[in-house]
């Protein structure tokens, strides 16, 4: 795959997206949300795929922000379609990957950088990881899932005093909020999170894919969580993977999953 803004590379069972636009601090435009769409797309119709990290070039940001000077004429209607198809072809679409997907940031993360590290299945951050939403320095609000996921995972007065004060915190605040899973060296943060792909990738591709599904559910409005959870788990048991799962797990082997 080639691409403009972004590389793309495959590694033994798993992939690494990396936003390549280091003189604009990463920033997403128009054409890197496209393209990261297509890339995420394809890597997650690969069977050769079963995790994807998602990082940026540099060290000094994974993804700083949303290139302002794309939209900054816009009336409200066009801010609203901004939002709306961002979310739709990049934010959502990530989150709802049956791929699972790991955001390694390093650096900045800001405005839609931490919106998309959020999207994210969980992240990993280095020492020099900056966190902020600081959308109202600029009279608009996150507009990419930012208010939505933020609070679902740090909670409503975190949340709220980030966005309002918007500020920036720490990779080891970001940790200890329950934004980010580890904080690591910016020299450890790839081979970290490889290895962690890699212990997916040993594990059932289409277990996983449930249970993206089933957690996912749980902050979808109207959905019963509990009842996916039950669809999903009884769905397994019609799997290649559960037949090669408890049969390796009767026969005191490892599990090879195709």
């Amino acid at each position: 795959m080639e691409f403009e803004n972004i590389i793309v590379t495959q590694k033994e069972k798993w992939a690494i997206i990396t936003i390549n636009r280091p003189s604009k601090l990463n920033a997403l435009n128009k054409s890197t949300i496209e393209e990261l769409h297509l890339a995420f797309k394809q890597l997650n119709e690969l069977d050769s795929v079963k995790a994807i990290i998602i990082t940026g070039s540099g060290d000094k940001a994974f993804v700083a922000g949303a290139d302002i000077s794309e939209f900054a004429d816009f009336d409200t209607n066009e801010g609203a379609e901004l939002a709306r198809k961002g979310q739709k072809l990049l934010f959502d679409f990530v989150q709802n990957l049956s791929t699972p997907v790991i955001a390694a940031v390093n650096g900045f993360a800001l405005g839609g950088g931490l919106e998309l590290a959020m999207a994210a299945h969980f992240r990993v951050a280095s020492t020099n990881a900056k966190m902020g939403l600081p959308e109202v320095s600029l009279g608009v609000i996150p507009g990419y899932g930012g208010t939505q996921r933020l609070t679902q995972l740090v909670g409503k007065g975190k949340s709220l005093e980030m966005i309002m004060t918007a500020g920036m915190i720490d990779a080891d605040e970001a940790k200890s909020w329950g934004l980010i899973n580890h904080v690591v060296s910016q020299e450890e943060l790839l081979p970290f999170t490889e290895k962690m792909a890699t212990k997916i990738t040993r594990n059932s591709s289409t277990a996983i894919a449930a249970a993206i599904k089933a957690v996912n559910a749980n902050s979808t409005d109207g959905v019963n969580g509990f009842e996916i959870e039950i669809e999903a788990f009884g769905n397994c048991f019609g799997t290649k993977d559960f037949v090669e799962g408890t049969t390796a797990f009767l026969e005191k082997r490892k599990p090879n999953f195709e």
